[in-house]
């Protein structure tokens, strides 16, 4: 049986597949993306939308030099969008930061206007259920899925006003499937962006 398990790894630009090209790296070789459509096996057979249950990660190479997370960081400031997580992987070469924003499509188009590499993944983001062990409660489900967690980390916000995580999975349409089966709430990218919904 596959554990649901926390998988932290340090990779290097060339373990990803990818090649430098000036200060910065370039990608050859994408994370797998999600697809969804008449095998996807679940109930989740809509075009994508703000309620669309997954939300879309940000990743980009950085190289190792003081001041380049706040640079990228900067680009959004007096946009109205936020950052809602971040996760950060120092390699040998480069540093890769993982994020979500509240506006997915507008977040990408100030990336792609920087000339940053980057990537974009679908994950599931799942509210943490009230009790003394909200993170066992939704690795067990997965687990009893038979679906590993290949990366994981919390949102800074707090959609609906109750904690939350990101979570990349081997097959996020199960995934999804399984948590809305044993009731769990998804978060949406709506939900990132509903004022009204994000407490600090």
């Amino acid at each position: 049986m596959v554990d649901a398990s926390w998988d932290v790894q340090q990779t290097s630009c060339e373990d990803r597949r990818t090649q430098r090209i000036g200060s910065g790296c370039h990608v050859v070789q994408d994370e797998p993306a999600m697809n969804i459509g008449d095998d996807a096996g679940t109930a989740f057979q809509t075009l994508r939308g703000r309620n669309f249950p997954a939300i879309r990660q940000f990743t980009i190479f950085l190289e190792n030099r003081v001041g380049q997370l706040l640079e990228v960081v900067r680009r959004f400031e007096g946009t109205g969008i936020r950052i809602c997580a971040l996760s950060i992987s120092d390699a040998a070469e480069c540093a890769f930061v993982r994020f979500l924003v509240s506006d997915a499509d507008r977040g990408r188009d100030i990336l792609e206007r920087s000339g940053l590499a980057m990537i974009e993944t679908d994950l599931v983001g799942v509210q943490l259920p009230e009790g003394p062990q909200p993170l066992l409660r939704v690795c067990t489900a997965l687990l009893q899925a038979e679906l590993n967690i290949i990366q994981a980390y919390p949102l800074i916000v707090r959609p609906n006003g109750a904690p939350a995580v990101a979570i990349m999975v081997e097959n996020i349409e199960m995934a999804m499937a399984t948590l809305h089966e044993k009731r769990f709430t998804l978060i949406t990218e709506g939900d990132l962006d509903d004022d009204t919904g994000l407490q600090s």
